[in-house]
């Protein structure tokens, strides 16, 4: 169907309007009939927390995302597990193994200092590419509007392909307080001066991502969404829900 006036989205491949998905140990089947339906709209699919390393068949799974053109990739919690036991060699050969393409470097659990992470940035950027993570998971952590916007860029000009503002998968940290309201003022002011469309936010319910759509745009880049609500975030995207209802009069300020 076309004959509705709706807001332009980026389509498959694209670089920005992105939906990531979070796969907390769907089974393989299950995701097989929601990619089969819904697969265009999902470009990033992170296999949360540590779930890759304990997934019995995780090849299996990679090769069903990679089959359906979904860049899948291992949760930060994982990489920091391998950071902190310093196993990083062990993991990034584990990652080549698998024919896994992207890296996350988080910062969620582990207070891993700015210079570190961008050092492994530098030294992981030839082999993979690389999704940083600004913000703790632990609510009563705060960064100041300055120190998210010097993370978010000195991370891209280190060499990431996006970065991630952390909000766990209950939305309760990072750009969330502990009560799952979004900090509206520092997410808009954060973004100043930023690329925003290298920018993912971390919005794993409806509410969060009407937020995100309607401050930003059709074409902004949305993660640790749930498969199960990947075709509702779409329609929410393209203006079919009463809170984006008029989502097609704003201009979104990237060119399509």
């Amino acid at each position: 169907m076309d004959f509705l006036d709706l807001p332009n989205r980026t389509l498959k491949n694209r670089l920005y309007g992105i939906t990531s998905v979070a796969d907390f140990g769907t089974p393989i089947g299950q995701l097989k009939h929601v990619l089969d339906d819904y697969h265009q709209y999902i470009d990033i699919a992170k296999i949360g927390i540590g779930c890759a390393y304990v997934t019995p068949n995780i090849e299996e799974k990679i090769a069903l995302y990679k089959a359906y053109h979904i860049k899948p990739y291992f949760g930060g919690t994982l990489f920091e597990k391998c950071f902190y036991q310093k196993k990083m060699k062990e993991y990034v050969a584990y990652l080549k193994s698998l024919g896994i393409e992207w890296i996350e470097v988080s910062n969620g659990t582990l207070d891993i200092s700015l210079k570190d992470r961008v050092s492994l940035v530098k030294q992981l950027k030839n082999d993979f590419y690389i999704l940083g993570e600004v913000g703790s998971k632990d609510a009563d952590k705060d960064l100041s509007i300055s120190e998210w916007k010097e993370e978010i860029n000195l991370l891209l000009d280190a060499g990431c392909k996006y970065v991630i503002t952390e909000g766990r998968d209950s939305g309760t940290s990072g750009i969330y307080d502990s009560n799952g309201q979004i900090k509206d003022k520092l997410v808009k002011e954060m973004i100043k001066n930023v690329d925003i469309n290298r920018v993912i936010f971390e919005a794993p319910t409806p509410k969060s991502q009407m937020f995100f759509i309607n401050s930003f745009g059709t074409n902004v880049n949305l993660g640790n969404v749930k498969l199960v609500d990947t075709l509702v975030l779409e329609a929410q995207r393209r203006g079919l829900r009463s809170e984006t209802f008029y989502l097609e009069d704003v201009q979104w300020k990237s060119p399509l």
